[in-house]
């Protein structure tokens, strides 16, 4: 007797197949939207913190030039001059404004030359959104600003306490680690950077002329109102 064996289909695959879908076009569209709100707070929230990092840049940008120029006038018995604002040693200045306002050059004056023979070394710039300048707001009183250099009206102010002053927006570092002016004074002084319209930015270096000491400060908020703070 011959048996016939019947096939027998399954149809799980297919059925399988017709249970399992993709995602529809609402859902992704859904999908997107969450990640971009989530993308544009998250962008939001960094901000502050991004802002503080090139305000702190600013200040590192001001600063680094003057301990590089003194260093370098120890080690190698020369004289570094520092420059704010695109100056040149024999104190030819660029009218302070952006972006010279944010340039910063030092200059090797070697012994037994004329000044003007100085030759450049480097020159740094600061963030595009910071610049060397004095904010309304900023503590003015002598026992408030920085060291008690002058009454936080000017950006860039050395020679303090010099009869006439010199070049307010130069320092010159001697082999013996002390910074003078051109005139062969004490150069003593205070650069303030900030961004505009944002207190906060606020930041200052301070130069004692007899040491050479160089000194950094950050502006922060009190229970008696803005201060100055060491950083």
């Amino acid at each position: 007797m011959k048996r016939y064996h019947t096939a027998k289909f399954s149809h799980r695959g297919s059925i399988r197949g017709r249970g399992a879908r993709g995602f529809s076009l609402l859902e992704m569209m859904i999908v997107c939207c969450i990640m971009m709100i989530v993308a544009g707070i998250g962008f939001m929230a960094v901000q502050p913190a991004l802002k503080d990092a090139r305000a702190n840049q600013a200040y590192q940008d001001v600063m680094m030039p003057l301990r590089v120029a003194r260093q370098r006038a120890i080690a190698e018995r020369k004289q570094y001059i520092v420059c704010f604002g695109l100056a040149t040693p024999a104190g030819a200045l660029t009218p302070l404004g952006a972006p010279t306002a944010r340039s910063i050059q030092i200059f090797r004056w070697d012994a037994g030359t004329a000044l003007s023979a100085a030759a450049q070394i480097s020159t740094t710039k600061l963030p595009t959104d910071m610049q060397m300048m004095v904010l309304p707001g900023l503590p003015n009183g002598a026992a408030t600003v920085p060291d008690g250099f002058g009454n936080a009206t000017v950006a860039i102010d050395f020679d303090q306490g010099v009869a006439g002053g010199g070049i307010k927006n130069q320092v010159m570092f001697m082999p013996d680690g002390s910074a003078h002016d051109v005139n062969g004074n004490w150069n003593s002084g205070i650069v303030y950077v900030g961004r505009t319209g944002d207190l906060y930015s606020a930041r200052a270096v301070t130069l004692y002329g007899a040491t050479g000491r160089i000194r950094g400060w950050r502006l922060l908020a009190s229970a008696g109102g803005p201060k100055w703070f060491q950083q």
